[in-house]
Parts: C-alpha cells; sequence; structure tokens
C-alpha cells in the first residue's frame, strides 16, 4: 500500500515538472495552486494577467522625437492616402499623400508627439 502512494506521488511530482516544459509560458503566467483558507480550488492556472498599471509603462514607449513611422501614422489618420515621407531634417519630418484628389504636404515638427507645422 505505501509503495502504491509513493509510485503515484512520485508520477505526479515528474508529470507536474514536464508540464513546465510542455507549455511555453513566461515565468508569472503559470500558476500553481493548492488552494488556502479562502480559495480552496486546486489546479494548474495559466495565462498572462497583462499588468497595465506598471510602474516602468513610460520606459516601453519612444518619447525622443517625432519618428518617420510615427509622422506616417499620424498624416493617415488625418486622411492622407498613399502617404509617404519626402524629407527628414533634425526639426521637421515631410510627409506628402493624397486626400480627395490633391496633393497634400504636412510638416511635423521633430518633437514628441508630432506636432503639425504647415498643412
Amino acid at each position: 500500500m505505501f509503495n502504491t502512494i509513493k509510485t503515484a506521488a512520485l508520477s505526479a511530482l515528474i508529470g507536474l515538472g514536464t508540464l513546465g516544459a510542455v507549455i511555453p509560458a513566461h515565468a508569472d503566467s503559470l500558476y500553481l495552486g493548492f488552494g488556502n483558507k479562502h480559495d480552496p480550488r486546486f489546479g494548474v492556472y495559466t495565462g498572462d494577467d497583462d499588468n497595465y498599471n506598471r510602474r516602468d509603462w513610460r520606459r516601453d514607449r519612444d518619447w525622443r522625437g517625432c519618428s518617420p513611422d510615427r509622422a506616417l501614422d499620424k498624416a493617415e489618420r488625418m486622411g492622407l492616402h498613399r502617404a509617404r515621407i519626402v524629407d527628414i531634417s533634425r526639426r521637421t519630418v515631410k510627409v506628402v499623400g493624397r486626400q480627395y484628389g490633391d496633393r497634400v504636404v504636412v510638416v511635423f515638427a521633430n518633437e514628441r508627439g508630432c506636432p503639425i507645422i504647415y498643412r
């Protein structure tokens, strides 16, 4: 009887150990719960909780200036079709596109937020 319990416990530990190799997860997205006083459930929980309340969320963003990709995105949101970058200087990013059949030139300042200088 004792050998059967010992074999079952050993096989359960080996099974749980290989579970980490089977599930491609980050260190914080795999949780093995045995329950406690308030939550008597038992199980393995996976998933990313997408914690948006991090203190370092500003480090993930690029605050230096107006990148060409950001200027193109903003020009397309303004309604320009076939937008492309014509000139990039130290202070400006110039984007050309079509709107209502007319050629439109938009000049963005090379600062945070890509403010519009000329349209």
